[in-house]
């Protein structure tokens, strides 16, 4: 028995697609594949897959991550590659498969990539605004937390966890580059952010699509 690491990308129309959907189009790509999959043992034996830090709905990424195994451990992992793209839907992409080195436990934070605009505002003018945003001491947020049995709203500080890599003004909007945090104790969606960038803006009018470009270890190098 072998433990398979796949990496791949979902994108465009993709994005629309939920995890839990996700989870049933790759079970589903891996019968159609005809990989010989270890299926749990019991009275309900499945597929056992497990995805390394879901993804939220709306996004692309080009780092998203899926472990499984298979009962032969002399399975080429290039005829995994080939068999599963042959099976997935042409937004979602396998680009590479290989033996897991580092435990999701491990991942500490995501790098993100945004495309912004806000109508009749030029990127220049919104390139100061974002930067002049991501250099405040803090930034709250109201973010839904759990007390007991109940759900309430809690005021925190998201500034600590995102990080500026780089802004470039692309005409009428904004290329940023963002690295925040995505462990699985602490973790920030970067609608939050964007949110906050908004109420800072004074409108409602910022569009933004959002891709993840990799997952990053404590260290800084990447998941693998």
């Amino acid at each position: 028995m072998i433990n398979i690491r796949v990496f791949y990308h979902k994108t465009s129309r993709a994005k629309y697609i939920s995890h839990l959907d996700i989870m049933r189009c790759m079970q589903r790509a891996v019968v159609r594949a005809g990989l010989p999959v270890w299926y749990t043992e019991g009275f309900n034996p499945h597929i056992y897959l497990t995805f390394s830090l879901p993804l939220s709905l709306g996004y692309e990424s080009e780092s998203e991550v899926m472990d499984f195994r298979l009962v032969d451990d002399t399975y080429p992992f290039d005829e995994v590659t080939v068999r599963l793209n042959r099976s997935l839907p042409p937004d979602i992409r396998v680009v590479r498969t290989a033996s897991p080195v580092n435990k999701p436990e491990g991942i500490a934070s995501a790098v993100y990539e945004i495309k912004a605009s806000v109508p009749g505002c030029s990127g220049t003018a919104l390139g100061k605004a974002f930067r002049a945003f991501m250099e405040q001491k803090e930034i709250l947020v109201e973010k839904r937390a759990k007390k007991g049995a109940r759900k309430i709203m809690k005021e925190i500080d998201i500034r600590p966890l995102c990080e500026l890599l780089s802004c470039e003004e692309t005409g009428a909007g904004l290329l940023i580059r963002l690295k925040t945090a995505a462990g699985i104790q602490t973790n920030l969606n970067p609608a939050l952010l964007l949110d906050a960038f908004c109420a800072y803006l004074q409108t409602e009018a910022l569009s933004y699509s959002v891709c993840r470009k990799s997952l990053l270890l404590a260290d800084g190098t990447d998941f693998c």
